[in-house]
């Protein structure tokens, strides 16, 4: 009796660039209307607790806050040591030319430890910075600063763990917070342009200090950054829009 055939073996169906593609942008819509509705609430909530918080939110629009979820966490606080005291058209050039030592990408804290100093000098690092770089990545490669973990941390513990570091102080721990992790509930109350715009938005006389910052942001939790957010936009719109 003769055999049969065998039948060519079934290719595993993967899915086509169309399909692959319709996922991906349903996933950004999901994102997006999540983020949408996390804004409506917390601007719900700003409005009820300081009515006159409602004029603010009225003249700067629709809430676009949002935390940059490219990169690493290791890689924006770099970065934010690059940019310290330098103009963002020079701090943008030295930290273009540090990742182009890694292929264009955020380095890890091991390859920075490996790197010798005259190279990472080379792309325009002054000595200050280039010891805050290595502080901050020998802290990160011996497990004192767990950014890996960091989600895990309370704003608190993860700001003091923060400013251990060399170059990092409590405003740049916080703007981590706020537009690396997206926290909603920080208020950078030493920023000047917090105080301005708390000024402005309440008609005060004189710029309150980080004390009255804190006072009067007391109210505005859990979504003090979305209020920061909305304090630093309003500083740009005109005074005849206000």
């Amino acid at each position: 009796m003769p055999s049969r055939a065998k039948r060519p073996a079934k290719r595993a169906r993967t899915a086509s660039p169309r399909i692959a593609k319709t996922a991906k942008s349903a996933t950004a819509k999901s994102a997006t209307a999540t983020k949408a509705y996390s804004h409506r609430k917390a601007l719900a909530h700003l409005r009820r607790v300081d009515p006159k918080f409602g004029a603010v939110i009225d003249a700067v629009g629709a809430c676009r806050y949002g935390a940059r979820e490219e990169g690493t966490h290791f890689g924006a606080l770099v970065r934010s040591i690059v940019y310290q005291q330098l103009s963002g058209k020079a701090a943008g050039t030295i930290h273009a030319r540090l990742r182009a030592l890694y292929g264009d990408r955020d380095p890890t804290p091991a390859e920075i430890l490996g790197t010798p100093e005259p190279v990472l000098r080379g792309v325009g690092l002054s000595r200050q910075k280039l010891s805050y770089l290595m502080d901050l990545a020998a802290r990160v490669e011996r497990g004192d600063l767990p950014l890996e973990n960091v989600h895990e941390l309370e704003d608190e513990p993860l700001t003091n763990a923060l400013v251990s570091v060399k170059g990092i102080g409590r405003w740049t721990a916080q703007m981590f917070l706020m537009f690396r992790l997206g926290r909603t509930d920080v208020l950078p109350d030493l920023d000047l342009g917090i105080q301005k715009g708390l000024q402005r938005a309440y008609g005060l006389r004189k710029k309150p200090t980080p004390k009255d910052v804190l006072r009067h942001g007391e109210k505005w939790a859990p979504y003090r950054t979305i209020a920061s957010w909305y304090l630093w936009r309003l500083l740009d719109v005109p005074d005849d829009k206000r």
